[in-house]
C-alpha cells in the first residue's frame, strides 16, 4: 500500500474544494450473499482511492484548513472478541498510524462529531442518493446544526456532488498508479496465455476460467469482473457468465477476464480456437476485427478525441463486411445509417482504473472528450454472427472481440497488456507448442 499516493490524491482534491469546505465518504457497505454468509468485502473505489483503508462501517472526512488536522477517519472500535470471529481491525489508532489520518475516532461517535466539524464551513462535498441509508446521518447532522441556528450555530449553505471534482481526478493516473496497472494487466496476460495452453476439445468453460482464477490468485490478485468464457454459440453473447458449456472441436472460445491489482483493473478479451487451429471463416472474422482494432489503437494519442478510436474501428469493419459479403451497399451510407450495429453493437472502449468501466465524463460541453496524457482505456472492437441470420450461414456462432488496455502517453500511447499474442499465427503456434 502507497499511502504517499493516497495523501497526494486527498491534498489535491483538498486544494479543488478549498477552505470553509468538508468532504464526507462512506465507505462500501457489507452485502449478503445468502443467509448471514457475506460476499467477499470490496472496498468503495472512491474511498480507497483517497484513504487506503481496507474495512467496512468507516468514513472519511477531509476539512481543508482546519488547525488540528484535515483528514480524520471515523472506524470500527478494536473488539477481541469479534476480531476472535471475523479477524483483525485496524481501530482509531491503526487508521492514525497506518494510514495517516490526522484524527480517527469511532464510527459510533460519528452523529456526535461531525456536526462540529460541519458547523463553520459553507459547502458540504457529498454524493446524495448513493447510499440512502448514510444519506440519513448526514441529514441528521445537518439537522442538528439547524436546531442550534438562534445560538449562532452556522449551517452549511450548499450540498455538491463529490464525483464531479473526485471523478475527474481518478481519470488521469499518477505513474504509480499505471505501475498498478501494468501488474494487473501482466497477471491478465499470464492468465489468458494459461487458458490457451490448457484449452482442449472436450473440457468445460468453468476448467478455462479456472486457470485464469488460479493465476490471479497466485500473483496477489483478484478478478476485476466476473470472466467470460463462451464456448461457440455462447461467444455471440456480449456478457455471457454461465461458463458452464462444453467446449467443442471446431468452435472458438471467446475469454474476457481480467485481474485486479491493489484495487486496479485490467479488462482484457481473446478469442482462439478450441482446438487451436482457425477455420477459413473463423480467420477471416478474426483477421478483420484485429485489423479494426489496430486501426483504432493508431487514434489512441493526445490531442484526438475519445470517439476517434471508435470511429476507426466502425470503419475498418463496416469495410470488411461489404468486402466479405455480410453487409451489402455503400460504406458510408451504411455507417450512417448504422447497418453495422447487427453484428458489432457495443463501442469500442471505455475508461479503465479502479473500476472496470472506470468513471470520467466521455464528454465536455456536448463534446467528445480530449485524450490526454495519464488517461487509460481499452480498445474492444468485435464482431458477433449468432446462427439464424439469413446470408450469413458460413459465419453462424463466430463472435469475436480483442481488447487490450491502452494508455495515453504525452507523445502516443502505450499497450498494457502487451505480450499476449494477437495474430491468428501467433495464437496457434502458442497452442500447439
Amino acid at each position: 500500500m502507497n499511502t504517499k499516493l493516497h495523501a497526494q490524491h486527498r491534498k489535491q482534491l483538498m486544494r479543488m474544494m478549498g477552505e470553509h469546505s468538508i468532504a464526507i465518504l462512506p465507505s462500501a457497505p457489507v452485502l449478503l450473499r445468502n443467509r448471514d454468509v457475506e460476499h467477499s468485502f470490496r472496498q468503495d473505489s472512491d474511498f480507497y482511492y483517497l484513504s487506503g483503508f481496507p474495512e467496512p462501517e468507516s468514513v472519511i472526512v477531509l476539512v481543508p484548513g482546519r488547525k488540528q488536522g484535515q483528514y480524520i477517519l471515523f472506524v470500527r472500535e478494536r473488539d477481541p472478541k469479534k476480531e476472535t470471529w471475523d479477524g483483525r481491525r485496524y481501530g482509531p489508532e491503526g487508521a492514525v498510524e497506518q494510514f495517516g489520518a490526522d484524527d480517527a475516532f469511532p464510527i459510533s461517535d460519528l452523529e456526535d462529531i461531525l456536526p462540529g466539524l460541519m458547523e463553520h464551513c459553507e459547502s458540504v462535498y457529498y454524493t446524495i442518493g448513493l447510499n440512502p441509508d448514510f444519506d440519513k446521518h448526514v441529514m441528521n447532522c445537518v439537522n442538528n446544526l439547524r436546531s442550534k441556528v438562534r445560538g449562532g450555530t452556522h449551517v452549511p449553505y450548499e450540498f455538491v456532488s463529490l464525483d464531479y471534482l473526485l471523478h475527474d481526478m481518478r481519470l488521469f493516473k499518477h505513474r504509480d498508479e499505471l505501475r498498478k496497472m501494468r501488474k494487473a494487466a501482466k497477471i491478465t496476460v499470464k492468465a489468458h496465455i494459461d487458458a490457451m495452453k490448457a484449452c482442449r476439445p472436450g473440457m468445460y468453460e468453468y476448467q478455462l476460467e479456472a486457470e485464469l482464477m488460479y493465476r490471479f490468485h497466485r500473483n496477489g490478485a483478484s478478478w476485476a469482473y466476473p470472466s467470460i468464457v463462451g464456448g461457440g454459440a455462447n461467444s455471440c453473447i456480449l456478457h455471457y457468465t454461465e461458463n458452464d458449456q462444453l467446449l467443442n472441436d471446431g468452435d472458438l472460445v471467446l475469454i474476457d477476464a481480467g485481474a485486479e491489482y491493489d484495487g486496479y483493473a485490467a479488462d482484457v478479451t481473446r478469442t482462439f480456437p478450441v482446438n487451436g487451429c482457425f477455420t477459413a471463416a473463423q480467420r477471416e472474422v478474426y483477421e478483420l476485427v484485429l485489423e479494426a482494432q489496430q486501426a483504432a489503437i493508431k487514434k489512441v494519442v493526445p490531442g484526438n478525441h475519445w470517439n476517434d478510436p471508435h470511429q476507426a474501428a466502425v470503419r475498418v469493419l463496416t469495410k470488411g463486411m461489404v468486402e466479405l459479403g455480410m453487409l451489402k451497399g455503400d460504406v458510408r451510407k451504411l455507417i450512417r445509417d448504422n447497418k453495422y450495429s447487427k453484428f458489432y453493437m457495443h463501442r469500442t472502449g471505455h475508461w479503465l482504473g479502479m473500476d472496470v468501466h472506470d468513471v470520467g465524463d466521455y464528454k465536455v460541453d456536448d463534446e467528445w472528450r480530449l485524450l490526454e496524457k495519464g488517461m487509460v482505456m481499452t480498445v474492444e472492437p468485435g464482431l458477433y454472427v449468432p446462427a439464424g441470420i439469413r446470408g450469413v450461414k458460413r459465419w453462424w456462432n463466430i463472435g469475436v472481440r480483442i481488447e487490450d488496455d491502452v494508455a495515453v502517453t504525452s507523445d502516443g500511447h502505450e499497450i498494457l497488456s502487451k505480450g499476449l499474442p494477437r495474430t491468428c499465427d501467433e495464437i496457434e503456434a502458442l497452442m500447439a507448442g
